[in-house]
C-alpha cells in the first residue's frame, strides 16, 4: 500500500507554529517514499526492522542526478487503513529534504516510483502561509508511536475514510499531510489518539502524489490511501 500521510492547517483558535509566515525562510521541499511492494500487517514483521539504507543511498543518488541534494533522510514507520483489507497496513519509508526545484522535484519523485515500483511518491513543498498555492498543510506532533496511530485508524471510522493514515519517526514524532479542509477530522484524531495541538508544528504548502507514468500528474488524481505497488 503505497500512501504516506495525514494533515492539518493553521486556522485554529489555538497556538502552533507555521514556519511558513511571509518573508520566513522555507524549509526544504519533501520526497515521501519507500521501496516496498508487500502487504504487511503484522507488527512484529522483522521487514519493519529495516533501516532502508541502501534505499536511502539510491534515493540521494536519483536527487543528485537531478540537480538537488538531499539535506536529510529520516527514517519513518507508516501506518496506513487499507480498504480493500478492511484492516491496517505497516511499512518503513524515509522522508527525504532536498534542494530541487517544483519540476526537478515532481521528476525526482516520477523516477523514484518508477524504480522502485510505487504506484506513487509523494511529494510536499512547503509555502508562505498566504500564497494561492496552498493546498495541504503538514502537521508534526511529538509523543505519538506509531501503535497510537494505528490504534486510532482502528477505532476511528472517520479517520480512516478521510485521513488514511500517517509516518511517524523513530523519536516518536508524527508526520501528517492531508488537505486543508481536513482540518476537523485531523484535530479531533491527533487529540483523541493522545497528541497536543497546541504544541504542534503546522506548515502549509502544496502537496503532489507523482506516478511513474507521468511527472505531470495531476494532485490527488489517485484516490488517497489505496495507492498499491505497481508490481
Amino acid at each position: 500500500m503505497r500512501k504516506l500521510l495525514v494533515a492539518v492547517t493553521s486556522v485554529l483558535a489555538f497556538t502552533v507554529s507555521t514556519g511558513t509566515a511571509a518573508g520566513a525562510p522555507l524549509p526544504c521541499p519533501e520526497i515521501f517514499a519507500t521501496n516496498n511492494t508487500a502487504v504487511i500487517t503484522d507488527p512484529n514483521d522483522p521487514r519493519l526492522r529495516d533501516r532502508l539504507v541502501a534505499f536511502d543511498r539510491e534515493v540521494r543518488g536519483i536527487v543528485l542526478a537531478n540537480g538537488g541534494v538531499t539535506t536529510r533522510s529520516t527514517l519513518l514507520d507508516g501506518v496506513f487503513w487499507s480498504s480493500s483489507l478492511q484492516q491496517t497496513t505497516l511499512e518503513r519509508s524515509r522522508k527525504f529534504d532536498v534542494t530541487l526545484g517544483e519540476e526537478s522535484l515532481r521528476h525526482t519523485a516520477s523516477t523514484i516510483s518508477k524504480q522502485f515500483r510505487q504506484e506513487s511518491v509523494l511529494t510536499f513543498r512547503f509555502l508562505p502561509s498566504n500564497s494561492p498555492k496552498v493546498d495541504a498543510v503538514q502537521v508534526e506532533v511529538d509523543g505519538i508511536t506509531a501503535k497510537q496511530v494505528r490504534e486510532g485508524l482502528l477505532n476511528d471510522a472517520v479517520a480512516r475514510e478521510k485521513l488514511g493514515g500517517g509516518s511517524v519517526t523513530l523519536q516518536n514524532k508524527a508526520i501528517l499531510i492531508a488537505d486543508v479542509n481536513d482540518l476537523p477530522t485531523v484535530r479531533a484524531f491527533v487529540t483523541t489518539i493522545g497528541g497536543d495541538m497546541s504544541k504542534a508544528k503546522v506548515r502549509r504548502g502544496t502537496w503532489e502524489f507523482v506516478s511513474a507514468e507521468t511527472a505531470l500528474e495531476t494532485p490527488h488524481e489517485t484516490p488517497l490511501w489505496i495507492n498499491k505497488s505497481a508490481a
